[in-house]
């Protein structure tokens, strides 16, 4: 099934999640390299930052060159202030701009931004609208199923989204007050596909192939959304693009997850050029990113025991050089162990 936004052909129809504190510029640019990923998608950004000209907040907004389709995702509750962000969005050269309505951060939510506006439905309904009319370029929302289980109104909120001109939009299938646990519940999502005519993106523990068959056929989504399971295995949209294809699950050996960690840490160091800031988000997404390798507690304690970048290469380079020896030569290559939704929790932008 295919994906497009207005003339923007989403291939694979995959796409990165946003994420707060990990899909800056250079986790994207990660996944990018790797493959299978259709669309990008920023952090989520504070309209009244952009209209400030934040210098930390214009930083989150940044991107390669190369970067496309891209998608730069804002907040707020203000329907001006939304309509300026989302020009700004536009001018800064994204092929998308999206209205984040689905954020359970309270810091979001305490000033009615993100999934909070799915309380107020005129509120949501004007800042669609307002920020519809202020752009040019394509225009998407992201939410949830609902605030509560008392409340799942996705379906409807969604349907006055498309009605006020959204071209896509993406739903996660637990509510706010779920935040990260829930049961898994598809109905609404599938719900939402049969009522719109635009298309529809499916999010929410796809974390594997076998997760993200299951959620199109039972929701029979455009295109499926994935975060916590890209930091914990950014080899993910691979694996899913195979099995949509019918191919077989790509392997993921010793060298090839070395070669990412590397590389990773050099664009961090480029980035930040300070010791502290890039030991600090190395040492952050690392401890994701090492989940299920073999020995990995070992990997995880160097990398947050050191006090230099030189110190941090040393213990990777030692540990995926020494790990063959450890397993012996029949081990197959390195495949992540089954994801566990709630084995870690990072903040995720929803």
């Amino acid at each position: 099934m295919s994906l497009v936004i207005r003339d923007i052909a989403i291939e694979p129809n995959l796409v990165l999640a946003p994420m707060e504190g990990v899909t800056d510029v250079i986790f994207r640019r990660l996944v990018r390299r790797i493959g299978g990923c259709g669309l990008t998608v920023t952090e989520f950004i504070a309209a009244e930052g952009l209209k400030r000209n934040v210098k930390k907040v214009l930083e989150m907004a940044e991107f390669d060159p190369d970067e496309s389709p891209l998608s730069i995702q804002i907040y707020g509750r203000t329907p001006a202030s939304m309509a300026e962000g989302a020009k700004i969005v536009q001018d800064l050269g994204a092929d998308i701009v999206d209205l984040n309505m689905g954020c359970p951060s309270k810091k979001v939510c305490a000033h009615s931004g993100g999934s909070a506006l799915m309380k107020e439905p005129e509120l949501a309904r004007d800042i669609v609208r307002a920020m519809r009319a202020a752009v040019d370029i394509p225009f998407t929302v992201k939410m949830r199923s609902g605030w509560d289980h008392d409340h799942k109104n996705a379906p409807e909120i969604a349907y006055m989204c498309q009605e006020e001109g959204a071209e896509m939009v993406a739903v996660h299938w637990r509510t706010r007050t779920d935040k990260y646990g829930g049961v898994r519940e598809l109905d609404t999502l599938r719900a939402v596909v049969d009522k719109l005519s635009i298309p529809v993106v499916a999010n929410g523990d796809i974390v594997d192939a076998a997760s993200a068959l299951d959620t199109m056929a039972q929701t029979g989504a455009a295109g499926l959304m994935i975060g916590r399971g890209a930091i914990r295995n950014p080899w993910v949209f691979r694996e899913i693009e195979a099995a949509m294809k019918g191919e077989p699950i790509p392997e993921i050996d010793f060298l090839e997850r070395k070669r990412v960690l590397l590389g990773y840490l050099e664009d961090i160091r480029d980035r930040f050029h300070s010791e502290k800031g890039t030991l600090g988000r190395f040492k952050k997404i690392s401890g994701y990113f090492t989940k299920g390798v073999p020995y990995g507690s070992e990997l995880r304690q160097g990398i947050f025991h050191s006090q230099e970048i030189g110190e941090a290469i040393d213990v990777v380079e030692s540990f995926f050089d020494g790990l063959p020896d450890r397993l012996g030569p029949r081990h197959a290559p390195f495949v992540p162990e089954t994801f566990k939704a709630d084995s870690f929790q990072p903040q995720v932008a929803k």
